[in-house]
């Protein structure tokens, strides 16, 4: 399915900032263009207070990079575009240059639905240096709202307990581009349906809903806007009982059940919008089953999230399907991943030098080397992670030693453990040589992965920390780097 092609223009190369064209500009200029570079996409704390994390995103990267190009009124965009003196800020020749520009990257990356922990490498871009700060921007655009909406469905898929959770947040979502991209994520990340119906095309979602509150205010009385609605849908009723009294409401819908029944019909369910949930629902399944209607669902909406969900529960309420909107589909209680992009790698007269940012904040140094992440389980579950660089040669019993806090180790012996590497080939040469699943089959990948981490880690208040370390010989070298650019940045 080609996402861009379908819903925007085909050429999308302007979707990213100025200051990755001027540095493209700045690398051409001063022939460095072709410099071969590794770039690796990662985050630095896990999201929502945590225990880990759901990599969404890939299938908009890869349909991104397949399309990548400057078209010809992109370039006359950039001929107009002036510096401070007013003057052309790049040169027609530059401007030639990316006219031709064909994308020519290796990637390797995480596949879509892995629970991944932070700076752990989700994507992994080689390349020309140039090529490799062009794509940096769309790449976290694309990675880290998804990303971070699929982490939140699954904790709400997890609060739920393997009841349907549907996800309707279009209305309150962030434009176009948040509704279906955060539509995909939701599934992704649990959710069992969307009433997103656009996505529903796109993505081969199912999609679910039934009417609202305007609806039965249209009618003279709830008794009428009820049958009607039966009338019309009698394959997809579910009455919104909570317009004027609930109780009344729920006694209303029973009336038509009843009646859908004697036709050999069957309401679906009835929906709970306001109000006190738990009570509500408690009442709604007590006289639906003194009704003989116990096929009828009890679904709950109202603002909710894995919080809420988890505190239902906690009070015996009769929910059988969620329905989460804006809470899920903004992210509403971290609206940002904070993913980043750094350089770990840059090849000079043939040989890889290894890159490190120094900063007075040990959590934003970013790790060196042409990384790797390797899983490893003991069969039940997942017992660590090790971030490696593909040049070394690993033990079969490998130190892992946490990166921000080096006195926190673990070794992880490959003799007794299976194991995995994390990040696959997508694209050679700037050819896509990668398989996208079906979204049912990255759905099934998030919730066999969630199945592997131990409860301590998926709880939501104070998690367990998943161990994740890079790997010994990779800490030495990031250790000594980091004294070598202290040494040099203090002249000593």
């Amino acid at each position: 399915m080609k996402i861009t092609k379908d819903l925007y223009s085909a050429s999308m190369a302007l979707l990213t900032d100025l200051y990755q064209l001027t540095m493209a500009f700045g690398y051409w200029k001063s022939g460095k263009a072709d410099q071969k570079a590794v770039f690796n996409l990662f985050f630095r704390n896990n999201p929502f207070g945590g225990g880990y994390t759901v990599a969404c995103g890939l299938e908009y990267v890869v349909d991104y990079l397949n399309n990548f190009h400057f078209s010809k009124q992109d370039l006359s965009y950039l001929a107009e575009t002036t510096g401070n003196d007013g003057q052309p800020l790049f040169e027609p020749a530059f401007l030639e240059y990316l006219a031709n520009l064909k994308f020519t990257c290796d990637i390797e990356a995480v596949p879509e639905g892995t629970i991944v922990f932070p700076h752990e490498p989700m994507v992994r871009v080689t390349g020309s240096i140039l090529q490799c700060q062009l794509i940096e921007t769309p790449l976290l655009n694309l990675i880290n709202f998804q990303t971070l909406v699929a982490t939140k469905a699954s904790r709400i898929y997890q609060a739920a307990g393997g009841d349907p959770v549907m996800e309707f947040g279009l209305r309150r979502a962030q434009g176009i581009d948040g509704a279906l991209a955060a539509s995909r994520s939701a599934f992704i990340g649990g959710c069992t349906s969307t009433s997103n119906v656009m996505a529903g095309k796109l993505f081969g979602i199912p999609v679910s809903g039934t009417h609202a509150h305007s609806w039965v205010m249209s009618f003279d009385s709830e008794k009428e806007a009820f049958e009607t609605y039966a009338e019309a849908m009698p394959n997809n009723t579910v009455l919104l009982v909570d317009t004027y009294d609930t109780e009344e409401g729920i006694r209303q819908a029973i009336a038509v059940g009843k009646t859908m029944q004697a036709k050999g019909q069957q309401l679906m369910g009835i929906r709970i919008d306001s109000g006190d949930l738990a009570y509500f629902s408690q009442m709604a399944r007590e006289m639906l089953d003194e009704a003989g209607l116990k096929n009828v669902k009890v679904v709950a909406s109202n603002d909710l999230d894995e919080n809420l969900i988890q505190s239902l529960k906690l009070q015996e309420a009769k929910i059988d399907v969620w329905g989460i909107g804006t809470k899920l589909v903004t992210a509403y209680d971290q609206p940002a991943l904070g993913a980043v992009y750094k350089l770990s790698a840059i090849e000079n007269n043939g040989k890889w030098e290894y890159k490190l940012k120094l900063s007075e904040q040990t959590v934003k140094m970013n790790n060196p080397g042409i990384q790797q992440v390797k899983r490893f389980d003991d069969g039940r579950q997942y017992v660590g992670d090790m971030i490696f660089d593909v040049n070394t040669e690993l033990k079969k019993k490998s130190l892992i030693i946490d990166p921000m806090d080096a006195t926190k180790r673990k070794t992880l012996n490959a003799e007794k453990l299976s194991s995995e590497d994390l990040l696959v080939p997508v694209f050679k040469n700037g050819r896509c040589i990668y398989a996208l699943p079906d979204i049912k089959d990255i759905k099934k990948r998030h919730t066999e992965q969630l199945g592997m981490l131990d409860r301590s880690v998926k709880r939501f208040v104070n998690p367990h920390v998943y161990p994740v370390g890079l790997e010994e010989s990779l800490h030495k070298a990031k250790t000594e780097l980091i004294l070598k650019l202290r040494k040099v940045t203090s002249n000593e």
